[in-house]
């Protein structure tokens, strides 16, 4: 993303959505975090996306507990979540092309790509994408 953006207004933006998100949580969504002694140590979120799958939209770990596992037990408990609340429909989620580490993780993780594209930002900017999702049972 570009500097601009990341040195400025997106703390703002993401402030702004998950204030939202947690204000009026969408039906059907399912938001999970990793905790130690009330410290945040990541979170995922999912919701149903229109055309009928379930989006994982945000995968997150502090930088400090990166490679300690817990990306592991929030991505399966995310999945299990979204495989007993919305059986039968597929999880999907959307990376960006230069967020190599995390490609890598949802790779080992059994997400397979199945689409590639351009992702507009409302900011005016534009970054290629894949589109990665777990087979379906």
């Amino acid at each position: 993303m570009p500097d601009s953006f990341l040195n400025g207004p997106l703390t703002d933006d993401r402030l702004t959505l998950w204030r939202e998100r947690l204000a009026s949580p969408a039906q059907g969504s399912g938001l999970f975090v990793a905790h130690d002694d009330g410290e945040l140590l990541g979170f995922v979120y999912l919701f149903p996306a229109p055309d009928e799958r379930i989006l994982l939209d945000n995968l997150h770990v502090r930088p400090v507990s990166i490679g300690s596992g817990i990306g592991t037990q929030l991505l399966r408990r995310g999945l299990a979540w979204a495989a007993d609340e919305h059986p039968g429909r597929q999880v999907y989620l959307e990376v960006l092309y230069a967020n190599t580490r995390a490609i890598a993780f949802y790779e080992r993780h059994g997400a397979r790509r199945t689409d590639e594209r351009i992702c507009r930002f409302q900011q005016g900017f534009e970054l290629p994408e894949f589109e990665y999702a777990w087979p379906m049972n």
